[in-house]
Order: structure tokens, then sequence, then C-alpha cells
């Protein structure tokens, strides 16, 4: 049985999310090691910085991805975080939002979150459909507040003097402070976000994130679709049922909705293997472990290329480090 649900590509997600949440905590740690090292004037080891930590800088990359746009020129500060943006909006055009559901530690939370909510009270919450449309709205209202004042109100010459700047060189250990010594205004609106994505699905990825409304937007490009095959389908609703989007998949030949995550819950319950994600009349192309293999590779080339393309380690020496860790906590206040 076990076997079988690999074959059918429906027990690839967890695994996947998992084992890239466990990466991306790794990553932390050493991060957070190699701060400690600069922290302690050299009284801890020395642990080599991990540049998949500029993943976590996404205003930053939004301003290095406009200073790329209009010099042609890859910020060499922190270049990972373009890179990383870049590659999930590849992945978003060429496989849906997959990004979300397949790889972001925060959507693989919130889903353990609403799957606990779940079991305890043998139902997951739904906000009333008249409500749940404004809310939905709230995230790209964020993501337009970002865009506006990056690509619009930003000058070209405020660019590069940002990217100069100590605080953007030194964001990556203030955004470790940050998690490391919360407010208790942080404490408490992390604490309302996980007790409201116990309730309801995916609560901050359905109505806050703005990253994701931005992927979201690249997926409608992407020829990946879940499609149905009327002939097959039986009109059952299990598929509209488990799509933790809300989407009506049982009365759509195609989703082309930017809430789609590409997440495979609607076709992993579907009795009849009546919906699969694939492109125009190709559908058993991707079909078991076909698409996973398209997520996972799809971010293994974004970053193998920016390795290769020298385009991954930060330019930031090690006694830049030394001069700057120790200013983290004075700059920005």
């Amino acid at each position: 049985m076990k076997i079988e649900r690999f074959q059918r590509g429906e027990s690839w997600r967890p695994l996947i999310q998992w084992l890239f949440f466990a990466w991306i905590v790794g990553i932390g740690v050493r991060f957070a090691l190699f701060v400690r090292h600069f922290e302690s004037d050299g009284a801890t080891p020395l642990v080599s910085r991990p540049p998949g930590v500029e993943g976590f800088l996404p205003i930053g990359a939004l301003v290095s991805l406009k200073h790329w746009l209009v010099t042609g020129t890859i910020d060499r500060v922190h270049p990972a975080a373009l890179l990383l943006l870049l590659t999930f909006i590849a992945m978003s055009l060429l496989a849906r939002k997959s990004f979300c559901s397949w790889l972001c530690p925060v959507g693989t939370l919130s889903e353990a979150a609403w799957k606990l909510g779940q079991r305890v009270f043998k139902r997951s919450f739904r906000i009333w459909d008249w409500l749940d449309l404004p809310l939905r709205g709230i995230k790209y209202l964020l993501l337009f507040f970002f865009v506006k004042i990056v690509f619009f109100d930003m000058p070209a010459m405020a660019l590069g003097g940002f990217l100069k700047a100590p605080y953007w060189a030194i964001s990556d250990v203030k955004m470790l402070h940050f998690f490391l010594n919360m407010s208790a205004t942080a404490l408490a609106v992390i604490a309302v976000l996980s007790i409201l994505s116990v309730f309801y699905q995916n609560f901050w990825c359905r109505y806050l994130c703005p990253y994701g409304a931005l992927l979201g937007f690249f997926s409608m490009l992407s020829p990946l679709k879940i499609r149905r095959d009327q002939a097959a389908c039986i009109d059952c609703g299990k598929c509209s049922r488990a799509c933790p989007s809300r989407l009506p998949v049982h009365r759509k030949n195609a989703i082309s909705s930017p809430e789609c995550t590409g997440c495979l819950s609607c076709s992993a319950v579907c009795p009849t293997s009546a919906l699969v994600m694939a492109p125009p009349l190709h559908r058993k192309l991707l079909a078991g472990w076909r698409f996973p293999a398209l997520v996972v590779g799809l971010f293994v080339l974004g970053v193998g290329a920016g390795m290769v393309s020298g385009h991954w380690e930060t330019s930031l020496t090690y006694e830049d480090y030394q001069r700057l860790i120790p200013m983290a906590r004075m700059l920005g206040h």
C-alpha cells in the first residue's frame, strides 16, 4: 500500500517537506554558530557561513532584483538572496506555486498545525465565504505595497546606496537576532497566527503571505495545471473537499487559479485517477514521482546555477564580519 502511494506521488510531498525543513534548521544552526564566533571575539570555533540563509531576506532580494534589472549586475554582498528569489519564480513559471507546498518551511509548519487541529477537533473550520475573499486580498495588498516601494518609489541611485550600506551587509545577522531575541509583540503575533493556523487551513499562506502572492501571479503562466478527465470523473467532490485552497476542482477542467499550490492533495484522494498535474495534451507526462522530481530538480538546478556562476557566496571577508557583526545590534536603531 505504501509503495502504491509513492507510485501515485501522494507520499512524496511530506517526505520532501520535512527533509527540506530539516535542511533549513541546519542552515539556521550553522549561521548562528558562524555569528557566535564573531560575537565572542573568536572564542568559539568558526563555522562556514551558509549562503542559503539569504532566503530569509525577501525584501532585500526584491531590491537586488530591481538593481539587476536596471544595471545588469548582481549584488555581490548577498547574491544568494536574488538567486533564490529567481529560482522560486522559475519554479512557479514551470511547476505552479510548488515552492509554497513542497519547500517553504513556514508552509510546512502551517500544514502541520491545521492537521493537528483536524486530529483534535475532527474537522477544519472555515471562514465565511463573504469574509474569505476580502481576507485573501490582504496578501495581494501587502505585495503591492512592497512592489510599489521597491520598483516605483525607490530611485535607481538609491538601489546602489542600499546594497552598499552596512545595514544590508548585516541584514542576515539582524534577522537572526530577531528570531533569537523576539520582543513580546512579535511573540504575541506569532502565537496568534499559530493558533489561527490550528483552526483554519494555512491561515498565514492563504491570507497574509505576500511572497506566496508574488509566486501565485507567476504560476498563472505555468503550462502545468491540475487537469480533470471528464470521462473518468464521477463527480464525488472529494477533490474539492481535500483542496486546502478551497478551489472547486470537481467543477473545472483545469485549475488556473493563483491560489493553487500544486500540492496534489486533490489527485491523491481521487478514486478514479481523473485528476493529474500535467501540461496540455500530455496527461501521463508527470504522473507518479515525476512532478516531485521536477520540483526538487528545479530547486537544485537554480542553486547549482548560482554556485557555478559564482553568484552564491558573499563577497564579505572575515575582516568585514569582524567589523560589522559587533555593530549589528546598533544598526537600524
